[in-house]
């Protein structure tokens, strides 16, 4: 019998579940921070699975930057905003 490779989504969830004792270790504010890195690197599970080279835990940490630069970008350019006024 044949089993199907598990879908990059999955190994994604996986890696993800692998971090609750370490998740569980940190103090509350930590908690939720990680928890809102995993949850906005989630948006880019779609994209993944052509990332197919690479070990999800690094697919998950590229999103997670991604993210993270989206957000720099955003707070930059508003700060460019209210200099300029």
């Amino acid at each position: 019998m044949v089993h199907p490779l598990p879908s990059i989504k999955q190994d994604l969830l996986k890696e993800l579940e692998s971090y609750t004792r370490f998740r569980r270790a940190l103090l509350r504010p930590d908690q939720i921070a990680l928890d809102n890195l995993f949850n906005r690197a989630s948006q880019h599970f779609a994209a993944a699975k052509y990332a197919d080279h690479a070990l999800p835990f690094e697919v998950l940490l590229l999103s997670m930057l991604l993210e993270e630069h989206k957000e720099v970008k955003r707070l930059r350019q508003l700060v460019d905003e209210l200099s300029s006024q």
